[in-house]
């Protein structure tokens, strides 16, 4: 997003109401995007999310609006303005019916390399069954794959395939890029690789989650003093340096900027988990050499729509066909008053992706892609030795502690931070602690994602315990405070556990002593 110069942005509007005004571009577009959330975009700014098309005229009344391009979910809802942030992920998942594989082909080094890319990717496509795809310019310098919803198994191992979104999608898309580097490399011109062999590129920050690089991006905050709205936008590094608003059209202020990393592979970000990421060299890799960008599988994430036009250059998103892909020249062929339209969503048979599924989830299974690599504890606690309470029971447990480790719903996190600490502060031994917090994630509702987990566990392991938050208020928010007699004269939970153990051993003690005596 951003960057864009005067004369770009003179260029798609000299053509936007021409272009939109045509119909079978309007039932090209409203036809693949049913079901989807839609947003325009409005030149830098995009419009209101959630939103969606319900009439193949709304495109043209948007156009007359601004808007120069339209972008639609990988995800197929049962009422995609039904979506909002308050959602929970659970009640995502029952809104979400299914949803495309998009794989997304961006190379830096030129046209002609992505044109390898896609060839690759769809020959070993071909190899899994699949004979049916959908393929279409991204508007720029890459091209969108898609498989559409009908070719996957509705169910995975008696699971709902539409709730496996996006770890099932991220699998596949990670299995055809280890399978398209060896078909790619046959492909390349001589001495493409030789040139970069033996050098490592800094790549600054890497996930601890899959070992995988991460991209740097900024968090911009925008405001509109006349409007008196405010937005956030996520751009690559320094892209946006100005914006209009959606509204009035008007200059955006820019109030902040925020670098974060996010993960490529497992989508994870600085943000929400900055401990996630460290900093390190990796040996250049294929497809890094060649600009690759593969992954385009994340909730809620939008992707230009077919025949939608492309801000930079003002080309349209133009279907093509497998056997069009070798000559294609995107001056002549995406030319948007030139194009002829066909569909997007190819037929394809029930099932027909079911051998890909099946090879994918296997390799990711055998290479650990996507989950936890065993991260090791270093630094100064890695080899804290816990102190055990003499005796001690669950049934010691103070009322909110035991209630957070039947399950929760919301909260998880915070349950989780309580629970970490608390049992690190009453040296619980560590296998043993790993064991009960995986055993209590297994009973929420929705389960925090294990790299979470395993990155919160490898952070606390790094520093001195510290104790769990204090009663009341913080259990209380996440709805968890039960408090009993004992509760009411202590202010911490580890000072209840200290308490009732004492208690409990003491009476034990003081029992054995009297017994004894009368001998």
């Amino acid at each position: 997003m951003g960057n864009f110069t005067n004369e770009q942005e003179d260029n798609i509007r000299s053509i936007t109401q021409l272009y939109y005004s045509r119909p079978e571009i309007q039932k090209a577009i409203y036809n693949f995007c049913m079901n989807r959330e839609v947003s325009p975009r409005y030149f830098e700014g995009f419009g209101k999310r959630p939103d969606a098309l319900q009439y193949p005229t709304d495109i043209i009344n948007l156009a007359k609006k601004g808007a120069t391009s339209f972008h639609c979910s990988e995800e197929i809802w049962e009422d995609p303005l039904k979506i909002s942030t308050e959602l929970n992920e659970k009640q995502l998942i029952e809104l979400r019916t299914g949803w495309d594989l998009l794989i997304d082909i961006d190379c830096e080094q030129g046209m002609e390399f992505s044109i390898l890319a896609a060839k690759s990717i769809i020959e070993a496509l071909e190899q899994h069954g699949v004979k049916n795809v959908g393929i279409k310019f991204s508007g720029s310098k890459g091209f969108h794959i898609l498989i559409p919803w009908k070719a996957f198994p509705k169910k995975i191992n008696g699971i709902p395939t539409a709730s496996l979104f996006p770890e099932v999608p991220r699998k596949i898309v990670g299995y055809l890029r280890s399978l398209s580097r060896e078909k790619i490399k046959k492909m390349l011109p001589p001495g493409f690789e030789e040139r970069f062999k033996g050098k490592a590129v800094k790549k600054g920050i890497t996930c601890q989650t899959c070992n995988e690089i991460s991209k740097i991006y900024e968090q911009v905050e925008l405001y509109c003093k006349f409007c008196r709205q405010g937005e956030t936008r996520k751009s690559g590094k320094g892209e946006i340096k100005e914006g209009k608003c959606a509204e009035c059209k008007r200059e955006l202020e820019i109030i902040s900027r925020k670098e974060f990393y996010e993960c490529l592979k497992c989508n994870k970000n600085s943000l929400k988990e900055p401990n996630n990421f460290i900093e390190g060299l990796i040996e250049n890799d294929l497809f890094e050499l060649m600009g690759l960008d593969l992954v385009l599988v994340s909730p809620r994430h939008l992707f230009r729509t077919p025949y939608s036009l492309h801000e930079k250059t003002a080309l349209a998103s133009v279907v093509l066909g497998k056997d069009e892909l070798e000559n294609f020249q995107k001056e002549r062929d995406a030319d948007p008053l030139r194009i002829k339209v066909r569909d997007f969503n190819p037929e394809v048979k029930e099932n027909e992706s079911a051998e890909l599924v099946m090879q994918a989830l296997d390799w990711a299974k055998e290479t650990k892609f996507g989950e936890e690599k065993g991260i090791k504890a270093k630094g100064k606690y890695s080899d804290f030795k816990p102190i055990k309470l003499e005796g001690l029971k669950e049934s010691q447990f103070p009322p909110c502690i035991a209630k957070i480790l039947k399950g929760m719903g919301d909260g998880k996190k915070r349950g989780l931070f309580a629970i970490l600490n608390f049992f690190r502060s009453i040296g619980m031994d560590k296998i043993l602690m790993e064991k009960k917090i995986y055993e209590w994630n297994d009973k929420n509702e929705v389960p925090l994602k294990k790299g979470y987990i395993s990155a919160q566990l490898s952070w606390a392991y790094k520093r001195k315990p510290i104790m769990p938050p204090n009663c009341k208020e913080f259990y209380q928010g996440i709805g968890m405070c039960s408090p009993d007699n004992v509760c009411r004269t202590i202010k911490n939970p580890v000072n209840y556990v200290v308490r009732k153990n004492y208690f409990e051993n003491g009476a034990k003690q003081k029992g054995t002593s009297k017994k004894s005596k009368s001998q």
